[in-house]
């Protein structure tokens, strides 16, 4: 009996294990994961900076990726110094509370991405479809109502989720193989039937980032036979949407890859899914102001700007 009580105490806390498979690496794997970091950091500052400071930027679509960019700036900060601190010290422990808080955390600015690129999308529907009412739907008082329903269903949807995972019972293993609380990588570990929570994740999946990408590639499409259409008198604004075109395909390929590693049966070993989720995370919040600030003319022309200012 003693032991039982012993054993429901310990599964209030959980060991993050990052790349198990790789042990005597992790040291090293520290200075990758450390430099994609600063990157992160830096760059998304960058971008910050420039779209509150320079005035020529504060049109609807950069402040859109201003947004983009405050999300990219912080969601690596929910897990990224633990991750870094566990590789060289150990420190991995995290209580079942903290896990859900982050994981609530992590899902939440996945969807919030997803949502900031619908309404990019949306703006650029406007700007080249229907450039009469551009300023009437972009207006803030417009614009709020465009996603105000999509960042309710992110909540709801991830709040969920994370309430069935803090309900079920965890009377096994306590080692979580990840570097962070991800959903399913979590609700694995509990004894007794999962399925309802493997159902709603599922469901979250498919009624925010594929929904969300159903609307924005219809949205491309109605763009691209609008340019086509029009001749060459849109080929700038065009020039925006590859941009984000980018930014959306290299995000779905590492999303998709990690979410159905956790669902379909393969071959790949536990450091390799952690690898693509990690990847999932930090890689688009690594170079989308790389990305924007290279193709954004705009952009680009403030951050040159910026650095003669600096050089003066």
């Amino acid at each position: 009996m003693q032991d039982l009580f012993v054993q429901n105490i310990s599964l209030k806390n959980f060991k993050l294990n990052c790349f198990p498979d790789l042990e005597e690496w992790r040291p090293v794997l520290f200075i990758p994961y450390f430099l994609m970091f600063l990157l992160s950091v830096c760059g998304n500052s960058i971008l910050v900076y420039l779209i509150i400071t320079q005035r020529a930027l504060h049109s609807p679509m950069f402040v859109l990726i201003g947004l983009m960019a405050v999300v990219d700036l912080c969601s690596p900060m929910l897990f990224v110094p633990h991750m870094l601190f566990s590789f060289l010290f150990e420190w991995n422990g995290i209580s079942l509370v903290g896990c859900l808080i982050q994981m609530f955390c992590i899902h939440y600015s996945e969807t919030l991405q997803f949502t900031l690129m619908l309404a990019m999308a949306l703006d650029r529907y406007f700007a080249i479809c229907r450039p009469l009412f551009y300023y009437k739907y972009m207006k803030i008082c417009n614009f709020l109502k465009f996603i105000g329903i999509p960042l309710i269903r992110n909540g709801i949807l991830i709040t969920t989720i994370v309430c069935l995972a803090g309900r079920l019972f965890y009377c096994g293993s306590n080692v979580i193989d990840h570097c962070f609380c991800e959903h399913m990588a979590l609700v694995q570990l509990a004894c007794g039937d999962i399925s309802i929570n493997n159902l709603v994740g599922l469901l979250t999946a498919y009624l925010i980032p594929a929904l969300d990408f159903v609307f924005i590639a219809v949205s491309y499409i109605i763009i691209f036979i609008t340019v086509v259409n029009s001749g060459k008198a849109h080929l700038k604004a065009l020039n925006t949407c590859i941009t984000h075109i980018i930014v959306i395909t290299f995000t779905l390929f590492f999303g998709l890859i990690s979410f159905m590693l956790y669902r379909v049966r393969n071959d790949f070993s536990p450091s390799s899914r952690v690898f693509l989720s990690t990847m999932y995370l930090l890689f688009p919040n690594c170079f989308n102001p790389v990305i924007y600030g290279l193709r954004a003319k705009e952009i680009r022309q403030q951050f040159l700007k910026l650095l003669k200012y600096m050089n003066l």
